[in-house]
């Protein structure tokens, strides 16, 4: 079981900020989480990483019951692409010394890498189609090609779960079909891992996103198959307003019915 949530809720200055949360996740599985803003989407995804504990409930993260192991070591095993991370990265650095400091799970590369890091590192940039980017400063690039760096980085010390929070916004249309292709080609690789895919358009989802967790006002609106789940009847309800749900050839599009 990659998570295993159970009845977990978070208050902050007695606000519940997110309530009774039940999710399971097995391996290999790999999951949409679509809430629009405040849903609760940021606060699971931290605690999932460690960096807040439940107020009540249980809460496993690969196969490890929080309370039984050291978090630290439990987020080297977890990649996350958000723009928090983003934020934090230096914008004179090198692209490929970002991507080195995956391993080291370290905002900046103070260790020094081996030469089989540098292979695996030139690897991942090659498959992200970053190659060329080596050398540049990393504020040079373009949104779009920000991520595939955090991406190849995220993959670095070999996570069993791969979160990538929102990672098309600010792109154009041609950017993002680009992210989302290579993020098709992550999926379906016999070593990929577990992946969690945080959006607010449906759009974006992914054929490989087989399951999806709807979170609404900090709890589980439904959790399902993502056919089962996208459908017009289901998302009017979900996001309150009458929708119109289609699919054009393997992508879903969603709109506000005039």
């Amino acid at each position: 079981m990659i998570i295993d949530a159970t009845h977990i809720s978070w208050k902050r200055k007695n606000k519940v900020v997110l309530r009774d949360v039940t999710w399971q996740v097995r391996k290999g599985e790999h999951w949409s989480l679509v809430g629009l803003n405040g849903s609760g989407k940021t606060t699971m995804l931290k605690m999932i990483n460690g960096y807040i504990w439940p107020t009540s409930g249980t809460l496993s993260v690969l196969d490890h019951p929080f309370g039984t192991v050291d978090l630290r070591l439990l987020r080297r095993k977890i990649g996350w692409v958000s723009s928090a991370l983003a934020a934090r990265l230096s914008s004179g650095d090198d692209p490929l010394s970002i991507v080195l400091s995956g391993k080291f799970a370290s905002i900046g590369l103070y260790d020094k890498p081996t030469d089989d890091d540098r292979n695996k590192a030139a690897e991942l940039m090659e498959r992200l189609q970053c190659s060329s980017f080596v050398g540049r400063d990393y504020s040079t690039l373009s949104e779009g090609e920000r991520q595939r760096v955090l991406i190849a980085r995220a993959l670095m010390a070999s996570p069993e779960l791969l979160i990538l929070d929102e990672p098309c916004n600010g792109l154009d249309i041609f950017a993002r079909e680009h992210l989302l292709s290579l993020i098709r080609q992550l999926a379906s690789s016999p070593e990929a891992p577990t992946m969690i895919f945080v959006t607010h358009h449906v759009g974006e989802i992914l054929p490989c996103f087989e399951h999806t967790l709807l979170l609404k006002n900090g709890g589980v609106y439904q959790a399902g198959l993502t056919r089962d789940l996208m459908t017009p009847e289901k998302m009017t309800q979900f996001y309150g307003g009458d929708v119109i749900v289609e699919r054009h050839g393997t992508r879903l599009s969603l709109a506000l019915r005039s």
